[in-house]
């Protein structure tokens, strides 16, 4: 049973179909993993025992009867702890929202109980989602699966740090400026982020509406394809068969994405570069100079939202914020809403010059992160370091949040670094077939 807390939740599922997994004694093997797990208090606010052996047992008495409703019905995964959740303390990482109970299940949350998955409980994450790094000293701060003195990446740390640990199947979580890649590359998981707009935001705690997305934080591509329907409460696309690399066109983002590299970033990432196109890839080197413009923008984009979303409640109790996260929301109050206006109409302008630069490609090729972990113990001491380090843990990722793509991260082979491959808006399903391939050589 234990060889169960590291298969894929497609592998559960299909076991589960076939009579082989019982998903209550699945949840069980779970729910006692995670009792027993010397850092489940660091890793889980909550943990729903009642509701996720229910849910079992209700996934258990349809696999008998043959009505199963989706190949993941029976399999238990994590939730980011900023999507609502009946009767559980939803506190989205925040002092500010202590105590707070919501009265019924996010709309993603419903929906993924509707097509049969098992709710394990809450993860931590960084404090109301506005940070890369996954530090949280007002609530918990998880492990890095790699390096337990070093943080794992966030905001969705939790999530991730679940299925690494073997806690979950699964995590749910949240993708603002690479709040779903980062802690999955820190974390050597597949992390899918989607199109803004795509899957619904109702019933979770927001950071910046234009931007925020949901997303699954998974061990395979597969697994995140068939979250990604199941959140929308369909199947998900079929990733069989996708194919070699041999006639798929890739583009090498040279545009800031390659500055500052630390050394096992730009050796992974070339390394994986290498693998495809010896299975075929043709990558091409590619310039954009106007992302230059659109990442100048960030500071007015996200932080004017953000604290125009928080202000009242930021100010009612500033003191029991943690001071990083409380300077970056109160960023937000020095620009007007003219200058959000223009920066607004900019990025519109950026965004056609990437979509002319980048037709023709399956995909955009970068790291997903421009540097490994860093440590826990010196963000918390060191101001400065941890300014930069969380500006650069995101300088990658927000590339596809700001031009308003799909994206997703695969793991190396190395640890803590993730080879991210941006898409087209609302071309999830081509992306995944895509990272498939991309998956299958980098495992190769």
């Amino acid at each position: 049973m234990q060889a169960w807390l590291k298969m894929s939740a497609a592998d559960l599922g299909r076991g589960i179909g076939a009579g082989e997994i019982d998903p209550i004694a699945l949840t069980r093997c779970y729910l006692s993993a995670i009792d027993a797990h010397p850092h489940r208090d660091r890793i889980y606010t909550v943990v729903t025992h009642d509701r996720a052996l229910a849910e079992a047992e209700a996934a258990s008495e349809r696999a008998r009867l043959g009505l199963r409703r989706s190949l993941l019905d029976g399999v238990p995964i994590s939730w980011k702890d900023l999507f609502d959740s009946a009767g559980t303390l939803t506190e989205s990482g925040s002092d500010l929202l202590n105590g707070r109970v919501p009265d019924q299940d996010a709309l993603v949350l419903e929906t993924a109980t509707a097509m049969g998955t098992v709710c394990l409980g809450k993860t931590h994450m960084s404090e109301l989602a506005f940070s890369g790094l996954g530090l949280n000293p007002v609530k918990e701060t998880p492990p890095c699966i790699n390096d337990e003195s070093a943080v794992p990446g966030g905001s969705s740390s939790g999530a991730a740090t679940s299925v690494a640990f073997g806690l979950a199947a699964c995590g749910i979580g949240s993708d603002t400026g690479g709040s779903v890649r980062i802690p999955s590359a820190w974390n050597d998981l597949v992390g899918l982020k989607t199109t803004a707009g795509r899957i619904s935001l109702e019933g979770a705690v927001p950071l910046c509406l234009k931007f925020d997305t949901v997303g699954p934080l998974a061990r395979t591509v597969e697994d995140a394809a068939l979250f990604l329907g199941l959140l929308e409460g369909t199947e998900g696309p079929d990733l069989r068969n996708p194919g070699p690399l041999a006639g798929r066109r890739f583009a090498d983002l040279r545009s800031i994405a390659q500055e500052d590299l630390d050394p096992e970033v730009a050796a992974a990432y070339t390394g994986s570069l290498d693998k495809m196109r010896a299975d075929g890839a043709e990558i091409v080197p590619l310039e954009v100079p106007e992302l230059a413009e659109a990442m100048a923008l960030s500071a007015i984009l996200f932080t004017t939202e953000a604290y125009g979303l928080w202000k009242d409640v930021i100010e009612a109790s500033p003191e029991v914020m943690f001071e990083e996260i409380l300077e970056r929301f109160r960023s937000g109050a020095q620009f007007s809403g003219s200058d959000y206006v223009a920066a607004w109409a900019k990025l519109e302008q950026v965004r056609m010059a990437w979509d002319q630069a980048v037709a023709g490609f399956d995909g955009v090729l970068l790291p997903t992160s421009p540097i490994v972990p860093p440590n826990l113990a010196r963000l918390q001491s060191d101001h400065d370091y941890y300014v930069k380090s969380n500006l650069l843990a995101l300088r990658n990722t927000r590339i596809g949040n700001l031009m308003g793509l799909c994206a997703l991260s695969l793991p190396t082979g190395v640890p803590s670094c993730g080879l991210q491959v941006l898409g087209q808006p609302d071309c999830e399903e081509a992306l995944l077939r895509v990272g498939a391939s991309v998956e299958a050589v980098l495992a190769s």
